[in-house]
């Protein structure tokens, strides 16, 4: 039977964020988080999920955006920080990344996360989904099947149909534009992804209304990203989104929502 991974992304992009991500999934209510491994208070937020339900995939939320990075990385972050996806993303293009620099950025995270969990990440992704773009796919792919060859990658391929039956299609058909191919490189190297992916809105709006599209013509392993959380950090572009994400997680009967699709969860 199909099956439901709702996944929080970017647990540790704050302490208070963390705690809410913690919260929800102690109370069942998710049974995936992707953390994000680069941030200092990663291996404090990290004893929050110590606890955390056997059902719980813990992943690495792989950064390459906006944040400081663990190495030093003079081409692509001569800040201090680094950049945007959209410069990222032209870079990309142009083939113009310095993928010496990223790959020891990928490995330092990696690191990190391990030396938190005391274990390799159940799967991998990435922050605004840089982790598929070209030249950066092959450097995730190749760690992944070094340091985690067991877990799974999320890709943001899905079926057209399945697409344009769930709201803001543009953004789903762009994220999968990014990602084309991804899938059949995972599995090249022997690695899975998801099946089916979905999650994009517009961060307004009521997300309580919005959630049961996101199951709509789901696939075999069909993975949800949802960003629940306080609103706590400065700077935080969709503080109000992780106030109303976290409240509806709360009190949504997802279980009932996920069987009238014909998914299980949490699975």
């Amino acid at each position: 039977m199909p099956r439901l991974i709702l996944c929080a992304d970017d647990f540790a992009f704050s302490p208070a964020v963390s705690g809410v991500i913690a919260d929800l999934a102690a109370d069942g209510r998710l049974n995936a988080t992707s953390c994000m491994a680069v941030l200092p208070n990663w291996r404090a937020d990290s004893a929050m999920l110590a606890g955390a339900p056997d059902t719980l995939a813990i992943g690495l939320h792989l950064v390459l955006t906006g944040e400081t990075p663990l190495t030093k990385m003079s081409k692509l972050a001569p800040g201090g920080t680094l950049p945007a996806i959209n410069p990222l993303g032209r870079m990309a293009a142009r083939r113009a990344l310095p993928l010496d620099e990223i790959a020891l950025e990928i490995r330092a995270q990696f690191d990190a996360f391990e030396e938190a969990m005391g274990r390799a990440p159940d799967f991998v992704d990435g922050h605004q989904h840089s982790h598929a773009l070209p030249g950066i796919r092959e450097i995730v792919l190749a760690e992944t099947l070094l340091r985690a060859p067991e877990a799974w990658l999320r890709t943001c391929e899905d079926r057209l149909g399945a697409m344009l039956s769930r709201p803001f299609r543009g953004k789903a058909l762009a994220s999968a534009f990014h990602s084309r191919g991804f899938r059949a490189a995972a599995a090249a190297h022997g690695l899975a992804c998801n099946d089916s992916f979905a999650g994009h809105y517009g961060f307004a709006g009521d997300y309580a209304k919005v959630f049961p599209s996101f199951l709509r013509r789901p696939a075999g392993t069909h993975l949800v990203m949802c960003h629940p959380g306080s609103g706590s950090r400065d700077g935080d572009t969709i503080a109000a989104a992780r106030l109303q994400e976290a409240a509806a997680l709360a009190t949504l009967p997802i279980a009932d929502l996920a069987a009238a699709q014909g998914l299980t969860f949490p699975a």
